[in-house]
C-alpha cells in the first residue's frame, strides 16, 4: 500500500490560512493598516472601491522595504517583528506572524510597490494566487502602496458569501475607524468609490475621534485616567445623558491594539449602572497599557481577543477608574453635607406636666361582631361577612378604581362598608372588564368557546405593525404625518451607512427624511403611529435593531428594517389599555397572515383548554 500522507502545496496551505486571517475585505485592510503602522508611517491613504471586493489600496511613507525584503514579505512566516520563542512575550508591533500578506496574495491579485529613503529606484512586485508574476524596479514615491485587487477572485465560493457592497463597507469603516481612533499622530485618509469619507490630520485623541464621530463630541467626552503598578488605563468616556440606542461607540484598545473583551465590556456598564437606562449603552475609548509579559495576544487569528493574566483585578481597577471619572466630572448626584439633615425637634414646655400613658384594652373586644363598621376588615377564613366577601370576586359592571399600582384592584369602602385588605385580594394585577382581563399590564385574557385566550399584546402588536409596514414598503404607499417643527438628527458613520443602504425602505414606511450634510439628516414626516417624539433615539434603536437582524435574517433588507420597525413602535410592556384597545388588537391579531408568532419566532398567545384547566382541579 502507498504512503497516503504528503505536504500540502504552499498555494493551498496558503489559501487555508487565507481562510483564518482574511474573512472579508476589512481583514484585509486591518493587516494592511498594521504593517503600514510598524513601517513607522505618519501618513496613510485608503482607497476603496465597491466595498473592498474591487480594489483595497494602502499607501504609506514608512520606511519601505528593499528588493530582498519585497519579495520576502509575501512568502508564509515571514517577518521582521520576531526571532525567538521569547519575541512572542514581549510583541508592541501590530502585526507578526507572517501570514498576512501571504495569505492575502493567496486570494487575491496583489502589487505592491516599495521603496526605501535611500534607494533611488523601488521595487514592483506582482502576485495572482500566490504565485509572482512580475518583479521589476519601478519608480515611486517613499513608503509602500499595497493594491488588493478582486479579493477571492479564486475561491468563487468565498465571495459568493460576502455581504452586499454597503455592508462589507460598513466593515471597512468599522476596521478605519479602530485603527485611527488610537493613533491620532498618524494622518490618515479613506476614499470610497472616489469620494472622501475620511480626511483626518495628525491630531491629539479627543480631536481625533470628534473627527471621526462628529463635532457633537467635543462636549460629551470625559477623560479618564488612572495608573497603578499593573496596568495604565487612558481615554474617554461619553456622559451618560449621551449615551446610546445603538452599540459601535465602545472601544477597548490595550498597547494601542484594538481588543474585544466581553468581560472589561461588563465593568464599564456596571460602573454606568443606574445611570442611563436599561436600553442604553455607553461610550468608551479606552486604552490599557499594561507588560506584554502579562497578555497574550496569539491566541486568535485576527488578534482582537486577548488573554490577560491578572482579568479580575483590572476588571475592579476599569470599573473604579470609570467611576472615579464619572464622579470627576460631576456626572452623579451628590449628596450636600452642609445641609443639617436631622429632624426638626421642637423642646416641650418646661413647665408641663408629663403623664405617663396609659393603655386600655377591651377584653370582650370581637371585630367580627359589627362587620358594617367602616374600618373593618375581612381575612380568608373568617365566618363573618361572607357576602362582602363574595363581591369580591362579583364585581359586575362596576369599574374597579386604582390607587398607587396601575395593576393593582383596591375597593375604596363607602361608608357602612367593610374594607377589602389588599393583601388577601386574590384579583391583584387583574383589571376586569366586559369581555377582557388585563393581566399584570402585559397579556389580555378573554373567554373563547374552548377555554381561556391569553394575548401577549407586545407581541401581537409587533406582528400587527409588521405586517403593516411591510405591506407600505413593498407597496411604497406609506402614508405619513408632518411633524410640527422638522427635526435634525447626526448619526456616526456606520449608522449612516446603514441608514443610506435603507433609505428607500424608510421612506417607503412614511418618513420624509433627507440628507443635510455629511452624517446628518433632516427629518420632516413620519409615519402614522408613531408619536411626534425625539426622532434621533427612535431612529437610533431602529437602526440597532436592524444590526441585529442583520446575521440573523437569510431574507432581503425591507423585512428586515419592518422587523425593526416594528419593534420600536410596538406597545410597551406595562402599557394600560383600555377595553376598546384590547379589542382591536385581538381582532387585528387574527386578521394577521401569522397571527400565531411574532415577526421574530415567539407565540403571540396561548389558549388553555377547558379540560386542562379542569384537570388542575381533580387533585
Amino acid at each position: 500500500m502507498s504512503d497516503i500522507i504528503h505536504v500540502l502545496p504552499d498555494s493551498v496551505a496558503n489559501q487555508i490560512a487565507a481562510g483564518e486571517v482574511v474573512q472579508r475585505p476589512a481583514s484585509a485592510l486591518k493587516e494592511l493598516l498594521e504593517n503600514a503602522i510598524d513601517a513607522g508611517a505618519s501618513d496613510i491613504k485608503v482607497i476603496v472601491k465597491q466595498g473592498g471586493k474591487a480594489l483595497i489600496q494602502v499607501i504609506d511613507n514608512g520606511c519601505g522595504m528593499s528588493e530582498t525584503d519585497a519579495r520576502l514579505s509575501f512568502e508564509r512566516h515571514a517577518t521582521s517583528k520576531i526571532k525567538t520563542t521569547n519575541d512572542l512575550f514581549c510583541i508592541l508591533t501590530m502585526g507578526f506572524r507572517g501570514e498576512a500578506l501571504a495569505s492575502i496574495a493567496a486570494v487575491a491579485q496583489v502589487e505592491m510597490k516599495s521603496k526605501r529613503v535611500e534607494d533611488e529606484l523601488g521595487t514592483c512586485i506582482t502576485v495572482e494566487g500566490s504565485k509572482v508574476k512580475n518583479q521589476q524596479p519601478c519608480g515611486c514615491q517613499n513608503g509602500t502602496s499595497v493594491s488588493v485587487k478582486n479579493l477571492f477572485y479564486n475561491v468563487p465560493a468565498r465571495r459568493n458569501f460576502l455581504k452586499s457592497n454597503s455592508v462589507e463597507t460598513r466593515h471597512i469603516l468599522e476596521e478605519f475607524q479602530r485603527i485611527a481612533i488610537i493613533n491620532p499622530g498618524i494622518a490618515c485618509s479613506l476614499f470610497h468609490n472616489d469620494k472622501l469619507v475620511f480626511q483626518l490630520p495628525a491630531s491629539n485623541q479627543k480631536t481625533r475621534i470628534v473627527n471621526i464621530m462628529g463635532s457633537n463630541y467635543s462636549e460629551r467626552l470625559v477623560s479618564i485616567e488612572e495608573e497603578t503598578e499593573m496596568i495604565k488605563i487612558k481615554g474617554f468616556i461619553g456622559k451618560p445623558q449621551y449615551a446610546r440606542k445603538t452599540r459601535g461607540e465602545q472601544y477597548f484598545f490595550t498597547n494601542s491594539r484594538y481588543m474585544k473583551h466581553p468581560y472589561f465590556h461588563h465593568a464599564v456598564e456596571n460602573a454606568f449602572e443606574e445611570l442611563i437606562p436599561d436600553n442604553a449603552f455607553p461610550t468608551y475609548f479606552i486604552n490599557l497599557e499594561v507588560d506584554p509579559k502579562t497578555i497574550d495576544v496569539n491566541i486568535h487569528p485576527t488578534k482582537t481577543e486577548i488573554n490577560f493574566q491578572h482579568q479580575q483585578v483590572i476588571y475592579a481597577i476599569i470599573k473604579s477608574a470609570v467611576k472615579k471619572a464619572i464622579g470627576s466630572h460631576s456626572l452623579t448626584p451628590s449628596i450636600d453635607f452642609d445641609v443639617e439633615q436631622a429632624i426638626p425637634f421642637t423642646h416641650p414646655d418646661k413647665n408641663k406636666i408629663i403623664s405617663q400613658p396609659v393603655v386600655r384594652v377591651d377584653p370582650d373586644y370581637n371585630p367580627f361582631d359589627n362587620p358594617n363598621v367602616a374600618g373593618n376588615r375581612i381575612y380568608p377564613g373568617s365566618k363573618g361577612n361572607r357576602e362582602q366577601w363574595e363581591k369580591l370576586y362579583d364585581m359586575g359592571d362596576r369599574k374597579p378604581t386604582t390607587p398607587n399600582d396601575p395593576g393593582l384592584v383596591v375597593d375604596h369602602p363607602q361608608p357602612g362598608q367593610t374594607e377589602i385588605d389588599p393583601e388577601w385580594s386574590q384579583v391583584q394585577h387583574l383589571l376586569k372588564n366586559d369581555n377582557f382581563i388585563l393581566f399584570h399590564n402585559r397579556y389580555v385574557i378573554t373567554n373563547i368557546k374552548s377555554g381561556l385566550l391569553i394575548v401577549d399584546i407586545q407581541r401581537a402588536h409587533e406582528r400587527i405593525l409588521y405586517e403593516k409596514y411591510l405591506e407600505m414598503i413593498n407597496n411604497k404607499k406609506g402614508s405619513s404625518q408632518q411633524l410640527l417643527f422638522p427635526q435634525t438628527v447626526e448619526f456616526s458613520p456606520n449608522d449612516t451607512e446603514i441608514l443610506l443602504e435603507i433609505i428607500n425602505e424608510v421612506r417607503a414606511s412614511g418618513f420624509e427624511i433627507n440628507e443635510f450634510g455629511k452624517y446628518t439628516f433632516i427629518i420632516d414626516g413620519a409615519p402614522e403611529g408613531i408619536h411626534e417624539q425625539d426622532m434621533s433615539e427612535f431612529l437610533e434603536s431602529v437602526i440597532e435593531n436592524y444590526k441585529k437582524n442583520i446575521n440573523d435574517l437569510t431574507q432581503d433588507k425591507k423585512i428586515n428594517f419592518a422587523r425593526s420597525l416594528a419593534k420600536n413602535s410596538a406597545i410597551k410592556k406595562e402599557t394600560r389599555l383600555s377595553e376598546e384597545e384590547m379589542n382591536n388588537i385581538i381582532d387585528e391579531l387574527f386578521a394577521c397572515q401569522a397571527p400565531e408568532v411574532s415577526p421574530d419566532g415567539k407565540r403571540t398567545h396561548i389558549i388553555l383548554n377547558f379540560g386542562d384547566i379542569e384537570a388542575q382541579f381533580k387533585n
